[in-house]
């Protein structure tokens, strides 16, 4: 039992010392939140558009390296997807909620491999629209 308590109270202090709860703002944070921003003015509410993330293991992970100055640098970068379209794995069902940045209709494709590495074939399977409960009969 007092094993379990040691690696247990080792663990907490490793996080508590090496992740910190609010990351701090920096250049490429600003210019991600600006790039977002943009792409998200540029188009009507209505078009079904583009979505932006900011993505990256720093987005991920607020994790400080345990020996300063050394490390890997990582940026954040910005990638975007369609409002109107969603690839799920080949034989899972569709979902039956999307968030409200989707479109009131999505098509969505399954995902199957390819022969060719890092490439896989994307397959319309369904057509998914918004149900609206207005109450009538």
């Amino acid at each position: 039992m007092n094993d379990e308590r040691a690696v247990e109270e080792i663990v907490t202090k490793f996080l508590l010392n090496t992740c910190r709860l609010r990351p701090k703002l920096t250049l490429p944070t600003i210019q991600a939140i600006v790039t977002c921003a943009g792409i998200r003015t540029e188009q009507s509410p209505d078009s079904g558009g583009v979505i932006p993330l900011t993505i990256g293991s720093v987005v991920e992970f607020y994790i400080e390296p345990m020996i300063p100055h050394i490390g890997d640098i990582d940026v954040i970068d910005v990638m975007v997807h369609h409002g109107t379209y969603l690839a799920i794995p080949a034989g899972h069902p569709p979902p039956t909620q999307l968030p409200a940045e989707f479109h009131n209709y999505v098509r969505v494709f399954e995902i199957f491999g390819s022969h060719l590495p890092g490439h896989v074939y994307l397959q319309l399977r369904y057509l998914l629209t918004e149900y609206v409960d207005d109450g009538r009969v």
